[in-house]
């Protein structure tokens, strides 16, 4: 069945060609030039994807996706202009899972998209999949990881994380006191010949951060080795 992806933008002249780009490439599209209107439709009958703009009138994209994360973990790439760097890694912040900067290749956003919905797909395991064999549970400390229904814990608490963010994680994860690269976690969170910047990894990792210290004030797992990369550590 194809994917159905929701375009918020109160420019509709975007709308218009990016819904284009995007049915040729076999996606269903819902457009919507009103955030508002757009949240409601987004909620009573979700999309596997979302494009917000970020500057829009009544509701702009970051409000948008903060009244979305209240209910949803829908995947949700962000449009952004030249110089919204700021509202870039405010988004991040709050749970998008990627940005690309106005004026944008429509190649590249369609890259993007596909890359976030199959990484999605390997995140989904349905009923029918439970007899089949699924990726064993991840147990690193205090951490419990299930990559076959995208469960994690903290302690017994249980954190919220988008897809992205869930495959930096288990990347780091994986090798416990092992320094990883931000190339080496682009390769892990998009595979995908896909341009992200190290802003965007950065990002995430502080998101991360955030979401276990909220469980645990006292959460320090993730350490940075400036120069180097990342690590999980014990």
């Amino acid at each position: 069945m194809a994917a159905n992806i929701a375009l918020v933008d109160d420019d509709r002249n975007i709308l218009t060609s990016v819904s284009i780009a995007m049915q040729s490439e076999g996606f269903v599209t819902r457009v919507y030039s009103d955030s508002e209107a757009a949240l409601h439709a987004i909620l009573d009958n979700p999309p596997d994807l979302a494009i917000f703009d970020i500057k829009m009138p009544k509701m702009d994209g970051l409000e948008l996706l903060r009244r979305v994360r209240e209910k949803s973990n829908l995947p949700v790439i962000f449009l952004t202009s030249k110089d919204e760097e700021l509202d870039e890694a405010l988004g991040l912040a709050m749970g998008a899972d990627d940005y690309i900067k106005k004026p944008f290749s429509q190649r590249l956003l369609i890259a993007r998209v596909k890359s976030i919905l199959r990484r999605t797909e390997l995140m989904k395991a349905s009923d029918d999949d439970l007899d089949q064999e699924v990726a064993e549970p991840l147990l690193r400390g205090d951490l419990e990881m299930d990559p076959a229904r995208h469960l994690v814990k903290w302690k017994g608490h249980s954190v919220t994380l988008t897809v992205t963010e869930f495959m930096i994680l288990e990347t780091l994860a994986n090798r416990p006191g092992v320094v990883k690269s931000r190339n080496q976690l682009m390769d892990a969170a998009y595979q995908d010949d896909v341009y992200v910047d190290d802003r965007t990894i950065d990002s995430h990792i502080k998101r991360l951060r955030r979401k276990f210290r909220e469980a645990d004030p006292e959460f320090d797992a993730i350490d940075t080795l400036y120069g180097a990369g990342y690590r999980y550590t014990e």
